[in-house]
């Protein structure tokens, strides 16, 4: 019964919310300009005119996806994933390099790179993509971005033609991997609006109506250089509500979802609709704060590790659909993926035996730990868009217990407030695409260095900042491959992050959608061969 009202209480939400925000949007809307009623279906659409809604749990300020302008934040996964964006380079589904707008790259062996871009490349605004525009565009990516300047390390971009020449600080083996994270779009500064975040891009759709955490409206790029985009006005709607997404599918509001929580597949295996799966590197993982009392204690921090069932919450509340985790990067990835890491197994027994060596006993019979008149209670800070996260906090709350653990979970869109407040909270679960390059310096970079973006529980080792120095400055792959392992197997010695699954990516559409494809880096949603009949 509890159900039946979850789901109708959704249907209720969804047509509330798709019929009101379609309303406002149209009447707000320059109709001459090609938007039109964004809450519409293929149906609703004007004689010959091919439009097309998707629903995205992701695009939100919640995931720091405010804009398309990949020079704020993350807000360059929403313009790379909805086709407004384009790298210099782009990646296979085996994560290795490919040309894009470069048609060739190569290094000195040192601090210089040559990069020779496309010659038929035009960007949405009707400018040329030529070395000056490039140069122009990392400019001012080098001047505003948190993560660029540190990760690329260059200091100097020279423009002749077609040409650039990139000098870097310090050798930098990874820079063209780097310059395919979502924040390397190459953009026309000259005409793009940095105060709006709507900038014109190289890809094959414009973006003409964008309202932080409800919509974005795109129309197609008339001046496209690689083919003709199939969709005359694209809709990405912002549906973080898992029921919500689910119900709004089913009743043909949208016609493909990107972020659809695993329990609600079966809704979807009717022959109505089609799946698109892929393994992926973005990791469920917790990261544990440094600065809490409790978690300071390696004890806790090995009895959490210990006693987190991973395979369990993979098989029964993901139905499968995804992998354990062991390090931070999945089985058979490159040389280095987790089948050559040791990470603590599920152990409830063993989790026990090491909080009781450490004084941490239920005295009182209530089935909670205590020490020192300090109950052992974990604050699990985590939050709701990525619909497995609020499952991972039930299993782990579920499997702690088990060990006399008590887990508080906060599951919160309001996740940045709080861990900017290390008080809050002691275990942040999160997903990331650990090598979203191909590469396994970006984990390390953002996540494990002190005061990068990622590292949110403040962990630092001298060993594994070293190992992180040598890693950034290694050419040879097959070393650069042992410097990840020995990485990995520091940080998890330490008991620093669990690494608890990898998401099997799935993207979901009606079967009148073709091309809407699932890639291993999780970009490149919408292409120019993204279609509907």
């Amino acid at each position: 019964m509890k159900k039946v009202l979850s789901i109708f209480l959704a249907l209720c939400l969804t047509a509330g919310l798709l019929g009101g925000c379609s309303g406002d949007t149209s009447a707000g809307q320059d109709q001459s300009a090609g938007a039109s009623d964004t809450g519409g279906t293929q149906s609703e659409a004007p004689a010959g005119k091919k439009t097309m809604v998707i629903g995205d749990t992701t695009f939100n300020s919640e995931n720091w996806e405010e804009t398309v302008d990949p020079h704020r934040t993350y807000n360059g996964w929403a313009c790379i994933r909805y086709g407004v964006g384009e790298t210099l380079v782009h990646y296979t589904d085996t994560m290795e390099l490919e040309p894009w707008l470069a048609k060739s790259w190569e290094n000195d062996g040192n601090l210089t790179w040559t990069v020779t871009l496309q010659d038929n490349v035009t960007f949405s605004s009707g400018r040329k993509m030529d070395g000056e525009a490039v140069k122009e565009c990392l400019d001012h990516l080098l001047e505003v971005h948190d993560r660029a300047p540190s990760d690329t390390k260059i200091v100097d971009v020279q423009a002749d033609g077609q040409v650039l020449t990139i000098t870097t600080s310090e050798p930098n083996p990874a820079l063209m991997n780097y310059l395919g994270d979502p924040y390397g779009c190459i953009i026309d500064v000259q005409a793009s609006d940095f105060d709006t975040g709507i900038v014109a891009g190289t890809g094959p759709y414009v973006v003409v109506d964008l309202v932080t955490d409800d919509h974005l409206t795109l129309t197609k790029n008339d001046n496209y250089w690689n083919g003709t985009p199939k969709i005359d006005e694209l809709t990405i709607r912002t549906l973080s509500n898992g029921d919500t997404l689910s119900a709004a599918l089913r009743a043909g509001d949208i016609d493909a979802a990107y972020g659809m929580a695993y329990e609600a597949y079966p809704n979807f295996e009717n022959g109505d609709y089609q799946f698109s799966s892929i393994q992926t590197s973005r990791a469920f993982f917790g990261s544990m704060n440094m600065t809490s009392p409790i978690i300071q204690d390696p004890a806790v921090r090995e009895a959490v590790a210990k006693g987190i069932n991973k395979e369990s919450f993979v098989a029964t509340l993901l139905d499968g659909h995804g992998v354990p985790a062991n390090g931070a990067f999945p089985d058979g990835f490159s040389t280095f993926g987790g089948e050559h890491i040791t990470a603590e197994a599920y152990d409830p027994d063993g989790a026990k035996s090491v909080l009781e060596a450490a004084g941490w006993v239920d005295s009182d019979g209530d089935g909670i730990r205590e020490k020192d008149g300090t109950k052992l209670v974990i604050r699990w800070l985590t939050y709701p868009s990525r619909q497995e996260l609020p499952l991972l906090a039930e299993s782990v709350q579920a499997s702690l217990k088990d060990i006399g653990i008590e887990v508080d979970i906060n599951c919160t869109a309001n996740r940045r407030e709080l861990l900017a407040d290390m008080t809050s909270w002691d275990i942040y679960a999160s997903a990331l695409v650990t090598a979203p390059s191909g590469d396994p310096q970006y984990f390390f970079t953002t996540s494990c260095l002190p005061g990068m973006s990622y590292n949110f529980g403040a962990y630092d080792n001298p060993q594994v900042n070293d190992l992180i120095e040598q890693l950034s400055l290694e050419f040879d792959t097959a070393k650069r491959g042992e410097l990840a392992i020995a990485l990995q197997q520091a940080i998890l010695d330490d008991n620093a992050y669990v690494f608890c699954s990898f998401l099997e990516m799935n993207m979901i559409s009606k079967t009148n959608v073709s091309n809407y494809t699932a890639h291993a880096c999780d970009y490149y949603q919408v292409t120019a061969d993204l279609d509907i009949n």
